[in-house]
């Protein structure tokens, strides 16, 4: 599978406090979060096949913040999008913390932002930018 970044839209039906490993506990609110990562490494995209899976509780490891928020009974992945060969990590992550809600210090541990996951109580508020910000929406 190509490498590339990916950005999650992922729908929390209710409020929820979820411990992120080391990053600690946060409250969050029902309503959507948008997560972006990249998968540079072996295997490539084939990292949001593995996400989808730890959402749909076929895989209980958590290697990233996202996981803990996406092994929540409540998190569903809804759409994503995705960049091949390009690196657009960081741009999509800030680009997102401006038009929505950061949700400091999560899926940034390797750069300089301040989050990598924003949260907007309406989805058009991060597929708007999630889209923009990307080449395609992933195949369903």
């Amino acid at each position: 599978m190509q490498p590339g970044t990916y950005t999650l839209l992922v729908s929390l039906s209710e409020p929820a406090t979820v411990e992120f490993g080391a990053a600690g506990i946060y409250d969050l609110d029902a309503g959507w979060y948008a997560y972006t990562g990249s998968a540079f490494g072996a295997g490539g995209l084939k990292r949001v096949e593995r996400h989808r899976e730890v959402a749909a509780g076929e895989r209980e490891a958590r290697h990233w913040h996202v996981d803990y928020l996406l092994g929540h009974p409540t998190a569903t992945v809804d759409a994503v999008y995705v960049t091949e060969e390009a690196d657009v990590e960081c741009e999509t992550a800030r680009r997102l913390a401006d038009d929505a809600e950061p949700v400091a210090g999560l899926g940034a541990s390797d750069c300089d932002c301040k989050t990598h996951l924003a949260y907007a109580s309406e989805r058009d508020a991060i597929e708007t930018v999630a889209s923009a910000c990307h080449d395609r929406r992933w195949r369903e």
